[in-house]
């Protein structure tokens, strides 16, 4: 059973880590992730759990962050817009902010006047800082310790208690200060994140007896006729049955150019109607269209942690507790050991705890991989999370499937060779008839080419043969329709052709009738897509098909594939993926690229399965890991570069931030550093590496 819960006004990326850690040692929990880029905890549970789940849920949030609301999300109506503070909080941060500060400088100014000045100082600091207070001291009793209040409280107290008086209050002012701003950056992120997604529908129009009527799209049956007018969202997925239009696909797709709808076109939900009134009949309810199902697939996204997120949130563990440890030893041993002075050693010390938080880390990560992923959806590039985006920025090899992956898909009979007396006609019939229970593309352009009925014709004891073609019986005769593997199976003596194209041998009671020759034509788009692969320096590109190796070379050729490997069967494929795993370099990945639908053991088992043209598509987007929303095989070389500018955003937030930390804990511990730096380092540096990780959003 999985749940997810919006977890309202979640402002701390430590205490959502704790959260999530508390919520997997339920016993009956089978998996936990709580995503602070949404502040959505999804739980998975075992089918035997007895106990309540809200219950136990609120409960441990509550004990970590009492000011949090725990909102139970039971359909796609709930969508959070979190905010660390709302319109009031904010306003009475800022009064209390601004009151403070107006009393630090006044207490500044007087200087001749010891007892004013040090009482304007706790004044300053009570007004800025009661409720960091209060928050350490509750959460001491609840056995919480060495979180961000607990810190903060302890560093600015101890700097008071050593009569460092404008150091404690700076402290706490700033640190508030860089509170709110890194709040309000926090929520501009995931408002921006969340606006990249802006797709769901907030209504249909619902034609009933040639009224309209405004309905939620849930409420909406299959069946049903709504109508669209310009400007509004298409709300589900359905056919065209009356009007033309122009229509923006760019929310789904990632392209520019609106593309025309007209009666008996297919339509997808989540495109914006451009020009004219559409009235289109539903084919899928709300919960199973496209909207919805892009929708989940990005918010799921984020329970899918990438490696750098992992490793973030287990350093976070032993940092915090590693300089702590640290600030106790600076305070304690040099005074001890070297007679230094106690007031000077702990002054160190506390500038020691200030530095102690890892937030810039635990907050800027998360929300470089989800604006990322949000940034790839833009493009058209859904994403099933953070650990294949950061998987595609390490691609060393990428496989192709060849037939809707680089070429058309689309097949046409060219050319029909008869043999022993058959005809053209007789041997495109039986082959028809053979593949008239098939829809696979190569089927389709024989019955397409053939155009005659088939309702006449005796059909019997049909056995498709995986990777050969077909057994059947045809009006009492054995007919076998297929490759040459077909035929030799089977002990048929036939002629090979060299022809170019997709050969499909018929054999008639053992007698061979003759060939039917396929072409299939190569995307205008697979050139240009090799080209920019190359220029990004993937060291090897390769071609798996079940194809002819005529057809694959001749394909391979013209794209300059590397290598290229044809005639597999399913299975085949798989064994020839996994020699090709073992020549990746190590810590690299290979990738493989297919529709989503006919490859899934190989998309499973490749380190990225990549689907194409997954628009409306069940199968594609239940195989791959990384779905492509159009048939253009050059929007993989988009999500490689996206994926790589997201990890270079990652990096440099972790470097920023580890080396100034680093800097001012070897300048405090040398008695060359301020509390004023320190302050920087917590909050000016989780703040800057915030905005940083926003960059995500916007890569191509």
């Amino acid at each position: 059973m999985k749940q997810k819960y919006i977890l309202k006004n979640l402002a701390c990326a430590g205490c959502a880590a704790k959260i999530e850690a508390q919520v997997q040692k339920i016993s009956e929990v089978k998996d936990a992730s709580l995503s602070f880029a949404t502040s959505t905890l999804s739980v998975t549970t075992t089918n035997d759990y007895s106990g309540d789940l809200d219950k136990d849920i609120e409960k441990i949030v509550k004990s970590l962050e009492p000011d949090v609301d725990v909102i139970k999300k039971k359909s796609s109506h709930n969508h959070s817009h979190n905010h660390s503070h709302g319109d009031g909080d904010s306003k009475i941060i800022l009064v209390r902010i601004a009151i403070s500060a107006a009393l630090f400088i006044l207490a500044i100014l007087f200087k001749d006047f010891y007892s004013l000045r040090a009482t304007m100082f706790v004044l300053a600091y009570i007004i800025v800082g009661y409720d960091v207070v209060f928050n350490a001291i509750r959460n001491i009793f609840k056995g919480h310790f060495l979180d961000e209040n607990f810190l903060m409280a302890i560093a600015s107290l101890g700097a008071m208690a050593i009569k460092e008086f404008p150091e404690g209050v700076a402290v706490m002012l700033f640190y508030q200060v860089g509170e709110y701003f890194q709040g309000r950056a926090v929520n501009h992120s995931r408002k921006s994140i969340a606006s990249l997604m802006d797709i769901r529908p907030d209504y249909a129009n619902i034609l009933i007896d040639n009224n309209l009527t405004r309905v939620s799209p849930e409420d909406v049956k299959i069946g049903d006729t709504i109508v669209v007018k310009p400007g509004e969202k298409i709300p589900l997925d359905g056919v065209v049955i009356d009007g033309t239009s122009m229509i923006d696909t760019s929310a789904l797709t990632g392209e520019s150019v609106p593309r025309t709808a007209k009666s008996g076109d297919d339509v997808l939900s989540g495109c914006i109607n451009q020009s004219g009134v559409l009235t289109i009949e539903v084919q899928k309810e709300f919960a199973q269209s496209t909207v919805s199902k892009i929708l989940d697939l990005v918010e799921n996204a984020s329970s899918k942690k990438a490696p750098t997120e992992n490793f973030i949130t287990t350093f976070a563990k032993y940092y915090t507790p590693t300089v702590v440890f640290l600030a106790l030893a600076l305070a304690i041993i040099p005074p001890l050991a070297f007679n230094g002075v106690w007031n000077d050693w702990i002054y160190r010390a506390l500038l020691f705890l200030v530095v102690s938080c890892p937030c810039a880390l635990v907050i800027s990560i998360p929300l470089g991989f989800f604006g990322g992923i949000g940034g790839a959806s833009k493009n058209g590039v859904l994403v099933k999370g953070g650990n294949f985006l950061e998987a595609l920025s390490k691609t060393d090899t990428i496989v192709f499937d060849k037939t809707g992956t680089l070429t058309q898909g689309v097949f046409k009979v060219n050319k029909i060779i008869g043999e022993n007396s058959f005809s053209e006609q007789e041997i495109l019939r039986y082959a028809a008839c053979a593949e008239s229970f098939s829809n696979h593309p190569i089927a389709q352009s024989i019955k397409d080419e053939y155009k005659n009925d088939l309702s006449n014709e005796k059909i019997e004891d049909y056995e498709e043969i995986s990777g050969h073609g077909i057994f059947v019986k045809i009006n009492g005769l054995d007919v076998l329709v297929g490759n040459a593997k077909l035929l030799y199976r089977y002990n048929i003596k036939f002629k090979e052709y060299d022809d170019v194209g997709t050969k499909v041998y018929v054999s008639v009671d053992g007698v061979f009738a003759g060939c039917i020759i396929i072409s299939d034509k190569i995307k205008d788009d697979s050139v240009k897509a090799i080209k920019q692969l190359k220029d990004l320096g993937i060291r090897k590109t390769v071609m798996l098909t079940g194809d002819a190796k005529q057809v694959a070379h001749s394909v391979a050729k013209e794209l300059e594939l590397d290598e290229v490997f044809a005639e597999l069967l399913p299975d085949q494929k798989v064994e020839r993926l996994e020699e090709l795993l073992k020549d990746v370099p190590n810590g690299r990945k290979l990738i493989f690229v297919g529709d989503g639908i006919n490859d899934a053991p190989v998309l499973a088992r490749a380190d990225v399965g990549i689907a194409m043209g997954g628009v409306g598509s069940d199968a594609a987007i239940e195989a791959a890991d990384v779905v492509l929303m159009t048939d253009e095989p050059s929007k993989l070389s988009s999500a490689i570069r996206i994926s790589r500018f997201t990890k270079r955003v990652v990096t440099q937030n972790i470097v920023f931030a580890l080396t100034c930390k680093f800097i001012v804990l070897v300048l405090g511990a040398l008695g060359l550093a301020t509390m004023w730096e320190a302050v920087f380092v917590d909050v000016g540096v989780s703040l800057i590496a915030v905005i940083n990780s926003m960059r995500a959003t916007n890569a191509k």
